[in-house]
């Protein structure tokens, strides 16, 4: 029996006014990505993959096509509603750590939550930052933290809101091999706490090998859809 879908994704398409006419990034894509599955998202540089995350997560609005995320439908909300329903469901981590270098840790972490206004965003920061062993560092400023440090800081604040999404868009890629390593066991094992739907784009395939399911973009398409060892995937990606 199926699970319910998270992301469900039909004919989208995603274009761009270019100096010479309209550019198309994203051709007609058809993608099902069921609640709390771990899926990667492959594809060389230009595929079109950042910008399909970019629009699954609601930072970027299609040109066309249907989009339900979470049960919101994106295809349908303005701006504002878009916004709002991006709050509580989606959380992103970036390769870009993008912490505000004036606000501490555990600011960085709380101040998205007291914005949405979560009433325990402080005690929810903190509790997140312990978790991925920044207990020590609550009151230290980016410019003070390590690049794995700050990353981690970048998956609490991602992850203390307890989103049913989470997004994650070459999460290592500025980061040694170590350090990395260490960032995605945080990540998965947030993600196997917390139950969410995991969608990350990476190149490493020993990374995409832990996932549940490997999709492969070429030329702003789903070229092909498997579970990791290379056996096709039972017909969650429609229209490949």
């Amino acid at each position: 029996m199926k699970k319910p879908l998270a992301i469900e994704a039909r004919n989208l398409r995603l274009s761009f006014d270019g100096a010479t006419g309209p550019v198309e990034i994203l051709h007609g894509v058809d993608l099902a990505i069921e609640e709390g599955e771990i899926v990667a998202l492959l594809g060389t540089s230009g595929s079109g993959k950042s910008s399909l995350m970019a629009v699954l997560s609601g930072l970027e609005r299609a040109t066309s096509g249907d989009i339900m995320v979470a049960g919101a439908d994106f295809a349908r909300l303005d701006e504002d509603a878009l916004a709002m329903a991006r709050r509580g469901r989606i959380g992103i981590v970036l390769q870009a750590f993008h912490l505000l270098p004036t606000m501490t840790a555990l600011e960085n972490v709380a101040t998205p939550m007291e914005l949405a206004g979560m009433a325990d965003a402080q005690q929810r920061a903190e509790t997140e930052l312990q978790a991925v062993g920044l207990g020590h560092r609550l009151t230290h400023y980016p410019s003070q933290l390590s690049g794995g440090e700050q990353q981690r800081v970048a998956l609490a604040r991602a992850i203390a809101p307890r989103p049913t999404l989470l997004f994650a868009d070459e999460p290592t890629g500025n980061l040694d091999g170590v350090t990395g390593e260490e960032i995605m066991d945080l990540l998965f094992a947030r993600r196997a706490e917390t139950g969410a739907t995991l969608l990350i784009i990476t190149h490493d395939p020993a990374l995409a090998a832990r996932c549940d399911r490997v999709v492969t973009m070429q030329d702003g398409l789903i070229a092909a859809s498997d579970d990791g060892a290379g056996n096709p995937a039972d017909g969650s990606v429609e229209g490949a």
